[in-house]
């Protein structure tokens, strides 16, 4: 199974690209978030971590190419929800992972249904099969990898995102954490806190449906 390339770029396609690696040209298809900003051009040498696909339905290998593991990882999780093939669900990315992982974790099903071909039933599958185990993808920042947060700085981190990225007022975002907090002191990582600020958040939902 190929998990790896290192090698010459020998031709860019929209939505893939032709790694040389030991005289041999590997296709990798790029989902659209990564397609437009991929760093290396012809002739350039470019890494890709491949989520190597293959399967009854799909007979005829897939090679889907990253730029860090744990976009690979994210997609290859993604791949779990009933009805998404590679095809569909490399068309799907057309959002940076931490977009995707965000709104599945704070069960956006309008976000998710906008990406291409996902629609309004598949959308709401993702959210059914993910939410609640998607969090360390949200904290994930394009562009680079992801670091392990101190005691400290980890609130922070959350923080940050709840209110850059999310769009929920400081304010908001501090009640959040500290909610989160109070549930479960425990709490030890960023990954943990922004689990358990969603968990909180679903459980309110549920309880006024009730």
């Amino acid at each position: 199974m190929i998990a790896y390339l290192r090698g010459r770029v020998v031709r860019r396609a929209e939505a893939s690209v032709v790694v040389e690696c030991a005289g041999v040209g590997y296709e990798v298809a790029l989902p659209a978030y990564l397609a437009g900003r991929l760093p290396a051009g012809e002739g350039e040498t470019v890494e890709l971590y491949v989520s190597y696909q293959v399967s009854p339905n799909h007979p005829k290998p897939v090679l889907v190419g990253f730029l860090h593991p744990v976009e690979q990882e994210f997609f290859e999780r993604f791949l779990t929800v009933d009805g998404l093939g590679p095809t569909k669900a490399v068309r799907a990315l057309a959002r940076p992972v931490h977009e995707v992982a965000s709104a599945i974790e704070r069960r956006d099903v309008d976000f998710l249904k906008r990406l291409p071909g996902l629609g309004e039933r598949t959308a709401q599958k993702v959210v059914a099969a993910l939410s609640g185990k998607v969090a360390k993808y949200a904290l994930f920042r394009e562009g680079a990898p992801m670091a392990e947060a101190g005691p400290v700085d980890f609130r922070e981190e959350v923080l940050e995102i709840l209110t850059r990225q999310l769009g929920h007022p400081p304010t908001e975002a501090r009640r959040m954490v500290q909610e989160a907090l109070r549930r479960n002191p425990l709490v030890s990582s960023a990954e943990e806190l922004f689990q358990e600020v969603y968990r909180v958040q679903r459980t309110g939902e549920l309880e006024e449906e009730a």
